[in-house]
């Protein structure tokens, strides 16, 4: 995972040696993990951490709540008193969220063998009701509050099944959980960790003969296709479409990668009446009897996309080996041969950030599509220049405000190739700077003749110093990169500089595995370089690019 490499405290009532070990066995562990004093929770988040850590805090109900521990032991509660006890934890996780970069938060669970009778459920005197309202009421506190995030340990339990809990491991060790929920909880961490990080999977590539529907359709026609109708398999196929579809609403392009006849094969797209996708659904096509893992990279190329944002699925496992052969940055999961668990597996697979979505999300498979007549645009002109002037690109530069508050969060967490740091802004860190003078961040927006791409850009300064003003963030989403907007933004930093009476503009390039586009940038800007710091005089104009138009929201030199 990209950006700094941080702490990774787990804070419990309960011994997570077992956890720790299973984490730090992980290769795709973005932490060093360490563990807080047992059963020291309010201490360990009350002191102020030494560095920008993140912490996992995982506790049980009856060590938060007194009543509840009544409950436990057969004694009648008292629920005011009970959620007022978790208001006091809500508190406390407040407070530490301020001095953490993220907290990572387990609901809450009773054992499935705890039985309190026929009126456990009663909303009144319940026990297990009781635990239902104590966590909500949890998840309300802390709803708004960005950083924490909760995490479903019921997944955990019932994917350990029967042997979830071990009374032996809690009396010998107070460990109450086998590894088998530990690998679990560690799987789905993981996972919420990249999905902030920026590496949720932003494309899938689909097959379509017994992948996207049953049957071969250059055999059977498309007439004869398992596809709806009163057939399992063809309900099937229908579940999966429409999962598809809602992850499309939700911003994750979809593509095809098939052997077949494209003719054929959009035939059926376009007239079987079942069909949930249709072509306008789909980024790109690849509809040939060429090499798949070349197809799929040929559809990674034109998209621009990291491949580690992309995921490919197919019925055929020697496809999906030549493709983890040629391409072994893709997610490739296995498939069940069973079609009627394709939409089962999909929906399991913790690859997708849905967390939030901005209007660009909503709207990434109309971006991409414009993208792509842009890019076939460039064949009418002799040369680049006159390409990029062809475009009519406009750029609209403006300070943070709220209304893009949301957009550019996302940006700071999730762009890897164009960003000088990769620095993870949390949305207090992000919101103090808007009240900081000395600490500017511009967005910048960007539409042309063929659509509007949207809030694409950040660029973030630091004027502290007397003399000098640091470009902190330069941040700018690939689909928009090489159409001069990385250099007007520079435009914009050091224009910014000279008006706050800076003498010069400093860049402090951060390297990593990604991030290689942000320094081509500085290298071919003029800039003058000193290791991974460039440096301008503010005395000398940084001419903005004569091929687009600025819009400035705000007053620049």
């Amino acid at each position: 995972m990209e950006g700094v490499r941080r702490d990774l405290v787990l804070v419990s009532d309960f011994n997570l040696t077992n956890f720790a070990n299973i984490l730090r066995g992980r290769s795709d562990l973005p932490w060093e993990v360490r563990v807080a004093p047992l059963d020291q929770v309010v201490t360990s988040l009350s002191d102020p951490p030494s560095t920008k850590t993140s912490a996992f805090v995982w506790t049980r109900p009856e060590r938060i709540s007194t009543e509840y521990q009544k409950a436990l032991l057969y004694q009648p509660p008292d629920a005011s008193r009970a959620l007022a006890e978790v208001d006091a934890f809500a508190d406390l996780l407040q407070r530490a969220a301020q001095q953490h970069h993220a907290l990572y938060l387990p609901t809450w669970q009773a054992r499935a063998s705890d039985r309190f009778g026929a009126r456990e459920l009663d909303h009144a005197t319940g026990v297990h009701a009781l635990l239902a309202r104590m966590d909500l009421h949890l998840a309300e506190r802390l709803d708004g509050t960005t950083n924490i995030h909760r995490l479903n340990s019921t997944r955990w339990l019932q994917h350990a099944g029967e042997n979830a809990w071990s009374d032996r491991l809690w009396y010998l060790t107070k460990t109450p959980f086998s590894n088998a929920v530990f690998q679990a909880a560690a799987d789905d961490l993981l996972a919420v960790a990249g999905q902030l990080t920026g590496h949720a999977i932003k494309l899938i590539v689909l097959d379509l003969d017994d992948t996207l529907w049953g049957g071969i359709v250059g055999d059977d026609g498309w007439e004869n296709l398992h596809l709806g109708g009163h057939d399992p398999a063809g309900e099937s196929f229908v579940d999966l479409q429409r999962t598809l579809k809602g992850l499309k609403e939700r911003g994750v392009m979809l593509a095809i990668a098939s052997k077949n006849e494209r003719s054929t094969a959009l035939e059926a797209i376009a007239k079987h009446p079942e069909m949930v996708l249709r072509e306008s659904d789909f980024v790109a096509m690849r509809i040939d009897w060429n090499d798949k893992g070349a197809n799929v990279a040929d559809i990674i190329r034109e998209l621009n996309i990291g491949a580690r944002s992309v995921m490919f699925i197919d019925d055929n496992p020697v496809e999906r080996a030549r493709v983890r052969e040629f391409l072994p940055d893709v997610l490739v999961p296995e498939w069940p041969s069973n079609k009627l668990l394709y939409d089962r597996t999909l929906r399991s697979l913790p690859v997708f950030d849905l967390d939030t979505r901005s209007r660009e999300d909503s709207r990434r498979t109309e971006l991409y599509l414009a993208e792509a007549e842009r890019v076939r645009s460039r064949v009418d002109h002799t040369d680049v220049e006159t390409w990029l002037r062809s475009l009519g690109t406009v750029v609209e530069a403006k300070p943070l405000n709220d209304a893009d508050f949301a957009r550019v969060h996302q940006l700071f967490g999730k762009t890897n190739q164009f960003n000088l740091t990769t620095y993870r802004w949390t949305e207090k860190e992000l919101r103090d700077r808007m009240d900081d003078p000395q600490r500017p961040v511009w967005s910048f927006r960007v539409r042309d003749r063929f659509g509007d791409a949207g809030l694409t850009g950040i660029l973030g300064l630091d004027l502290h110093a007397p003399d000098k003003a640091v470009i902190t963030d330069l941040v700018l989403s690939c689909r928009v990169l090489g159409r001069k907007v990385e250099e007007t933004m520079l435009h914009v930093a050091i224009a910014q500089a000279r008006r706050a009476g800076k003498e010069r503009v400093e860049a402090h390039y951060l390297p990593t595995a990604k991030n290689k586009p942000c320094l081509d940038l500085l290298l071919r800007s003029g800039l003058q370089r000193t290791g991974d710091t460039f440096t301008w005089d503010t005395a000398r104009t940084y001419e903005q690019p004569g091929t687009l138009e600025l819009v400035m929201a705000g007053p620049i030199a």
